[in-house]
């Protein structure tokens, strides 16, 4: 499954039923218990259940009550990997099947993008499978761990090693600079790097990674005619928008913004209920022309997206699931800073867009909290016995 994700849903599904399957098998229910008894495990049920009560008061038909519950299953694997992982020793053979898997995209990126015509012959600008926003969460994520593990082999003055990864890192960052790059991303990039910095150096750390930061901007503004453009092209929008109110990426965004908070302030507490969402934007743009009149099932905000269909209940659930997810990967180390870095990555990019209920970026959290916090707990647990880990 984390392999198939960089490049096909359809993939991804299928192997998803068979996953469940085979762990329905061997399921350890007193493990499992354990899991849903942690904030880490338990909030995403909670949330879920939230959302199985809001299609009780949504007022919409079935269709869209159970479309819009949809986006909150995914949120039930999480205390099934973290059961699974906290057990399994093959957790890093998850991890290892994903990085594989992006270096074979990132390779396909190049290619479609400077090798021949034949290679790209729909013309598609590096971008070999799904969309920007994907390659670009992928690339990111990919880059944040080489660079934890250069500054690792640094350490251990592995100079070589480290000069490979960091070469290997430096092309993930030129794809996102280059290639395919989400807006939301550098915003992302700027806080991994000062965590980045903060948990390997401390004040050190943040000071090196400002100058690096800056250094990097630099550099990529200078250079990168697609970074110059995706970033006037917002400013661009923003002004058509202001003054005329027509339709563009970023206008649409504000006036969703603007539109979803207003919803929210109607129902503030239990919210519209499930799958609530398009129906309050049909309902706000009759009669209306340009980014008011656009109907959208996506506020483009993780935080409103619940909280229009669960209240501030449900935001307020949202919050402290992430943080419980944050916090279980404070510990230094690799791992933890993968489960980190997915983690900060959701978050900050949800702020634009509603990524849990997208299939790509929502199982990619799924399996970054699941599998890489089984690993965690399972490090920081007192050795399990033979029976506990026979399972694999």
């Amino acid at each position: 499954m984390a392999a198939s994700l960089p490049w096909s849903t359809s993939a991804t599904s299928i192997l998803l039923v068979g996953w469940l399957l085979t762990l329905i098998a061997t399921l350890d229910v007193a493990m499992l218990r354990r899991e849903v008894m942690t904030a880490a495990g338990g909030l995403p049920i909670l949330l879920w259940l939230l959302a199985v009560l809001g299609v009780l008061w949504a007022g919409v038909n079935w269709a869209e009550r159970l479309a819009g519950l949809e986006g909150f299953q995914r949120l039930l694997a999480i205390p099934l990997l973290l059961a699974q992982f906290r057990r399994s020793k093959k957790g890093m053979c998850v991890v290892y099947g994903f990085f594989i898997s992006c270096l074979l995209l990132l390779a396909a990126s190049w290619a479609v993008l400077l090798g021949p015509a034949w290679l790209n012959p729909h013309q598609v600008r590096g971008i070999p499978v799904k969309d920007a926003i994907s390659q670009s969460t992928v690339c990111l994520i990919c880059a944040c761990a080489l660079i934890w593990r250069v500054c690792d082999l640094l350490r251990a003055r592995a100079w070589w090693p480290a000069l490979g990864f960091a070469g290997l890192a430096h092309l993930f960052i030129a794809n996102v600079l280059f290639v395919a790059m989400s807006r939301a991303d550098v915003a992302v990039a700027a806080v991994l790097a000062l965590l980045l910095g903060w948990r390997q150096f401390r004040w050190k750390g943040i000071i090196t990674a400002c100058v690096a930061g800056g250094v990097l901007a630099a550099v990529g503004w200078t250079s990168s005619s697609y970074l110059q453009l995706r970033v006037t092209s917002a400013i661009e929008d923003v002004q058509t928008y202001r003054a005329t109110g027509a339709g563009t990426d970023i206008g649409d965004h504000i006036e969703f913004f603007g539109k979803s908070l207003s919803f929210v302030r109607d129902a503030p507490l239990f919210g519209h209920g499930t799958g609530s969402i398009s129906d309050q934007f049909r309902r706000s743009a009759i009669g209306k022309t340009g980014a008011a009149g656009v109907v959208s099932a996506n506020p483009h905000n993780q935080i409103l997206a619940v909280a229009i269909q669960l209240g501030l209940l449900g935001a307020g659930l949202l919050l402290v699931m992430w943080l419980a997810h944050y916090l279980l990967f404070r510990a230094m180390g690799l791992a933890s800073w993968i489960g980190t870095v997915v983690v900060v990555q959701n978050v900050v990019s949800s702020l634009t867009s509603s990524h849990l209920f997208d299939f790509m970026q929502g199982w990619l959290y799924v399996f970054g909290v699941g599998v890489i916090g089984g690993m965690v707990l399972r490090d920081a647990s007192p050795a399990l016995t033979p029976a506990a880990t026979s399972g694999d």
